[in-house]
């Protein structure tokens, strides 16, 4: 069991086996962060978002620590994301089978710290997801298996803030490089704002998701 707390919207219609779109919210944040989305996206999803199981109080959770010293600066705890990362996995596995969802119809979404975990399980669970949204996330170079399978068939959807400060733009930049390079489907646009999703972004995401429902 994973046993990640979540969040469901169930299809606002009658559906067999309804495409399922996982939320993962930034660092800090909680399930109810990108769940405010979910009212607005298509009424055949099931949409579930989880809750990181790392707590930081007064309600913020992190699906990884960020921890600060005079040598290294800012670093990530590496051991942690790949820890939420095999649970990330384990809880796609369990909502798809619990709700018997279509397995060619996974979409996985991500914000910032869920960004990252969401590119990398691309890459460790190979067409585990056909869709990764990835907003004010980056590639971490470190969150990558030894060689990445040539047989991903996963679609990817990035952007970013131009004016981001807690992730600096240049990291997003590398992404689609680094995605066109193994020939993988990308699409990746930038936004005039900080470390957020503008209105206009998000319907551009929106509209590449109903393209591939």
């Amino acid at each position: 069991m994973s046993d990640l707390q979540y969040l469901v919207r169930k299809p606002k219609k009658t559906i067999e086996n309804p495409p399922l779109l996982i939320l993962l919210h930034g660092y800090g944040s909680n399930e109810q962060d990108l769940f405010s989305f979910a009212e607005e996206l298509p009424d055949d999803f099931l949409i579930v978002s989880a809750q990181a199981p790392h707590s930081l109080g007064f309600n913020s959770y992190a699906w990884f620590a960020i921890n600060f010293d005079e040598i290294n600066g800012k670093f990530s705890d590496l051991k942690q994301a790949k820890e939420s990362l095999d649970m990330i996995a384990l809880f796609i596995d369990e909502i798809k089978e619990k709700y018997k969802t279509d397995p060619d119809k996974t979409f996985l979404l991500g914000f910032s710290q869920g960004a990252i975990l969401s590119y990398s399980l691309s890459f460790f669970y190979p067409n585990k997801v056909q869709n990764v949204i990835a907003l004010s996330g980056y590639i971490n170079d470190e969150l990558l298996p030894e060689s990445i399978s040539k047989e991903i068939k996963t679609n990817y959807y990035s952007s970013h803030g131009t004016v981001d400060q807690v992730l600096p733009i240049e990291w997003a930049r590398k992404s689609k490089p680094f995605l066109d390079n193994l020939g993988f489907n990308s699409t990746y646009s930038e936004y005039p704002v900080g470390h957020g999703v503008a209105p206009q972004n998000f319907f551009s995401f929106k509209k590449w998701i109903e393209e591939r429902l």
